[in-house]
């Protein structure tokens, strides 16, 4: 294995996925053509990636060199003001209901059209408006500003919700850690694409409200918080 000694920008002529080790097994995110990415190391089979605009990491094959040209400029990370996301919260819940609109099912790792994660979906939606985001739950959890919320009991009610505003992130898990994530819609419903082992393959809206929906009541026993995207990711 080579560690590779300096850290020249690369940018995608078309859309790779990134696997989860050197043998290019397990998918762990995709990266649409033009992102930005630095090699940080390579065997004679893969590439050890990090992308630029999220810092995320993972394999691609040899074979897909042919795809990383030189960046014509280092990446830079886009100056928005609260405010200005706010204005473009429209456009990122727009990309979400198309998505749900086409074909698809849920893709552990997917990122790009037409088939998402959790979290791949809300990424790939802020972006869409000008925006990035952490890769993972976990990590938009971490850096999206906390809103409170009353998490006594489920189902909640509608008092519990005046805090949350069209665009903010719910996020699901245990405990110790947000595992799922969706797209606050208002009225305590929430956009999100969640996996067959709960119950639906792909994209969905479901409540935090009482339902007898099975996995609106999945979800909302699993519910952490919720937090307001109020920079891009640097």
């Amino acid at each position: 294995m080579t560690l590779v000694p300096h850290l020249t920008e690369y940018q995608l002529q078309r859309s790779l996925n990134l696997y989860g080790s050197p043998a290019c097994e397990g998918l762990v995110t995709q990266a649409a053509a033009q992102r930005q990415a630095t090699i940080l190391e390579e065997t004679p089979d893969a590439l050890h990636l990090r992308l630029c605009e999220d810092r995320y990491q993972g394999w691609i094959p040899q074979s897909d060199r042919s795809a990383l040209a030189l960046a014509p400029q280092r990446y830079q990370v886009p100056d928005l003001s609260a405010a200005t996301i706010q204005e473009r919260i429209p456009k990122v819940v727009a990309f979400c209901h198309a998505a749900q609109a086409q074909p698809h099912c849920y893709l552990w790792g997917g990122t790009i059209a037409p088939d998402y994660d959790c979290s791949g979906l809300m990424q790939a939606a802020f972006q869409s408006a000008g925006v990035w985001i952490p890769r993972d739950a976990y990590q938009q959890e971490a850096f999206a500003q906390k809103i409170p919320l009353s998490l006594s009991s489920y189902p909640l009610q509608e008092v519990d919700l005046v805090s949350l505003q069209l665009g903010d992130l719910i996020f699901f898990g245990t405990p110790a850690k947000a595992t799922h994530v969706g797209l606050y819609l208002g009225k305590g419903t929430y956009i999100h694409s969640s996996g067959k082992d709960q119950g639906r393959n792909g994209i969905g809206i479901d409540t935090l409200l009482a339902s007898t929906d099975p996995v609106s009541q999945t979800y909302g026993q699993q519910l952490r918080g919720a937090g307001r995207i109020v920079s891009s990711y640097a």
